[in-house]
């Protein structure tokens, strides 16, 4: 006897859906399992044999056969267990075979018939939405995450037992539950879930940081428009301290964005711990290889610049990373994308983060420096120019002597907690969502194109041809543009001014600190 069960399988950050043919016909006792399956998909033999016998069932002594489709597309995973599973029931005529044509199953097994999370379930769901598949089947503890989507209708199970006499008794349908859109991720504009959002003692204080206000205005412009940042001072000025205070100066990712971050931690092999999660903080250690930063391996896997997508990633002493790793950032920089060619496929990874960099002035740290001026430009030479052209704000932190002078400096620190820069960030990303028609972009997002960032052509040229007298290159000209936008949104105004454009140049003039022009 034949049966057929749907389940999907992750490529990238994306699902396949996959239909699990099973066959069940006279001849010795075997199980085999084709359809380019890996190790632990091979495995799902012994899982599903355990389930099976220790939950009640009779497990066939024939000749069994289950064909993962398309045979071309390689599976990996144990979230075919359930799926093999019901079909070997259906198959065998213990359960109606026609009960589960309209759903799609996913899960792993334990020996004892009970259902274990898998990573995933988020990409499962998104994946049944766009199949038309009315019903998904999941581990009870990732009913929450598969609610999160607006498309088939969920239904949780514990055990290979129960989803038997729900096929048995045609019970799907009642046992099916839908989200609400109150399971998606709150508007991360809102004043209610902004106000939730600060309430997180988690988070931790840009106050923390003594004096540096002109890191922390550069700080506030990056996260107000999503601005890749370069931070250049002697070790011990508080470089890390800000970067790791970033995050919290961010709106909470909105629904949009939650399901992003989740797709990769999935694809990553990592379990959605809270939903809406978090955005990412990733901080690679600078021996991190080219393949670790960007992606890569057999079957492909996302590297560090997709895992921060949506979230922060920081390069903390970023001219110690090898010279191959830095530049296979441009490409992704650029698109906010990887992509990655394995055999006759290639898998597309999400790669939007807000960077950041720090570095010391020189190669002895700048304290006490005694480097000659060619070890100086030979040091700045590890950031190469068109790494530094993506880069849009460059500071120079200086050692703070007098904390107690710097504490009472008067209102400049006092604005600079992370309570009321949030709230300058909020407003500034709220007129750029109304600009952009309320989607998830900001002004650095170079996908963006400037004429609709800066309001139009004509406006475009001219402020062009003022930048452009500066002798910038064409791409560090447009991102000195996209600041100013962001600097005139912080202010509330309707249009760039030549001071904004002033201010955005004068964020760049921190390359002198590494020997470069700006």
């Amino acid at each position: 006897m034949l049966a057929h069960v749907r389940t999907f399988a992750i490529e990238g950050v994306d699902g396949v859906p996959v239909t699990v043919e099973v066959d069940v016909r006279s001849g010795l006792p075997a199980f085999t399992i084709v359809g380019l399956p890996d190790r632990a998909v091979r495995e799902a033999r012994e899982r599903v044999r355990a389930a099976i016998l220790n939950c009640g069932f009779e497990f066939p002594l024939r000749r069994l056969t289950v064909n993962l489709a398309p045979a071309s597309l390689e599976k990996g995973g144990p979230s075919f267990d359930l799926a093999i599973a019901v079909g070997l029931l259906a198959a065998s005529g213990q359960v109606p075979a026609t009960a589960c044509q309209t759903a799609a199953l996913w899960g792993e097994l334990s020996l004892d018939g009970r259902l274990r999370d898998v990573p995933g379930t988020l990409i499962a769901a998104l994946a049944a939405e766009r199949s038309a598949t009315e019903i998904l089947i999941v581990p009870e503890h990732s009913a929450d995450e598969a609610l999160a989507v607006d498309g088939p209708a969920v239904v949780a199970v514990r055990s290979l037992r129960d989803i038997a006499e729900l096929l048995r008794a045609g019970g799907l349908a009642r046992a099916a539950r839908r989200g609400a859109p109150s399971m998606g991720a709150p508007d991360p504009l809102a004043r209610d879930a902004h106000a939730h959002f600060l309430s997180d003692a988690r988070v931790p204080d840009l106050a923390d940081v003594r004096g540096q206000d002109d890191a922390k205005w550069a700080l506030e412009v990056a996260a107000a428009g999503g601005h890749n940042l370069l931070m250049v001072g002697p070790p011990g000025v508080g470089k890390t301290m800000l970067a790791r205070r970033l995050p919290g100066l961010l709106p909470p990712p909105s629904r949009e964005e939650a399901i992003d971050i989740a797709r990769v931690r999935a694809a990553a092999g990592l379990p959605c711990c809270e939903w809406p999660p978090q955005r990412p903080f990733r901080a690679p250690h600078h021996s991190i290889s080219a393949q670790g930063l960007v992606g890569g391996g057999s079957p492909p896997r996302p590297g560090e610049i997709t895992l921060a997508h949506r979230g922060v990633l920081f390069l903390d002493e970023c001219t110690e990373l090898a010279r191959s790793a830095l530049e296979a950032l441009r490409q992704p920089l650029e698109d906010g994308v990887v992509q990655i060619v394995r055999g006759q496929r290639t898998i597309a990874f999400p790669a939007r983060p807000l960077l950041v960099a720090a570095c010391n002035p020189c190669a002895c740290g700048g304290a006490a420096c005694d480097c000659s001026a060619s070890e100086q430009r030979r040091y700045a030479r590890k950031l190469s120019g068109p790494i530094l052209d993506r880069i849009d704000i460059v500071c120079e932190l200086c050692a703070t002597r007098d904390l107690d002078a710097d504490a009472s400096r008067g209102s400049l620190s006092a604005h600079r907690d992370t309570a009321s820069v949030r709230a300058r960030v909020n407003a500034a990303r709220r007129i750029q969502r109304e600009r952009y028609d309320g989607a998830a972009s900001v002004n650095g997002d170079p996908s963006i194109p400037l004429a609709r960032v800066l309001g139009g052509k004509e406006r475009m040229r001219r402020l062009l041809a003022r930048v452009a007298a500066a002798g910038l290159s064409g791409r560090a000209a447009e991102r000195v543009l996209r600041v100013a936008r962001t600097l005139a949104d912080l202010e509330e105004c309707r249009e760039v001014e030549a001071a904004h454009v002033e201010q955005a140049r004068g964020l760049r003039l921190g390359l002198h600190a590494l020997g470069r022009a700006a």
